[in-house]
């Protein structure tokens, strides 16, 4: 692994968000399993800090089944109520239905696609769109995925998440001019 001296302005001294930006931001994310993970924690994220999402990950993943889009498929009343009382998680109604609905609508993405991969790199033909984190909050990008997953009948994947979510995957790369990870266009 490379090793970072200087990293995005806008990363904390926490040892999570340090971790995620140096091993997982911006590096393009081809497994299904993943890119399930990173969309349904964006969507948690929705109002909040992406800190303070990371800093619940790991309860997120035992509270979700470590996101097995299979299993949250089939969550019923009393699955969703128990999380609703996990105090480990974002207890948002709206998003812990939201993350039911996404799975469902993932799972048919995959079968329509093939995968998942498939479907979300195809926006971008395969490529890394290469700007800096400064530039924008979404873009033509992420207002055309975001229109797509919606009628699909996704929810919380307004064009802002899913700015962020190419992000996190890997399709677009922003490291900041001042990150060791930052790449010139």
């Amino acid at each position: 692994m490379k090793k970072i001296k200087t990293r995005c302005s806008y990363v904390s001294s926490n040892p999570l968000y340090i971790k995620y930006h140096d091993t997982e931001w911006g590096v393009p994310e081809h497994s299904d399993a993943k890119l399930f993970e990173l969309l349904i924690l964006e969507c948690f994220q929705a109002g909040l800090s992406w800190e303070c999402i990371l800093n619940k990950r790991e309860n997120f993943r035992a509270a979700l089944d470590n996101f097995n889009v299979e299993k949250i498929c089939c969550y019923d009343k009393k699955k969703i109520d128990e999380l609703l009382s996990n105090s480990g998680i974002i207890r948002n109604k709206l998003k812990i239905g939201a993350a039911v609905t996404n799975a469902l609508v993932f799972s048919e993405i995959q079968k329509e696609y093939g995968s998942f991969d498939s479907y979300i790199w195809g926006f971008s033909d395969g490529d890394v769109i290469i700007e800096d984190y400064h530039l924008r909050t979404t873009s033509p990008l992420s207002d055309k995925i975001s229109k797509d997953l919606k009628n699909r009948g996704m929810k919380f994947v307004g064009s802002t998440i899913i700015y962020s979510y190419l992000q996190a995957v890997g399709i677009i790369n922003a490291h900041g001019a001042e990150c060791d990870l930052h790449i010139n266009k």
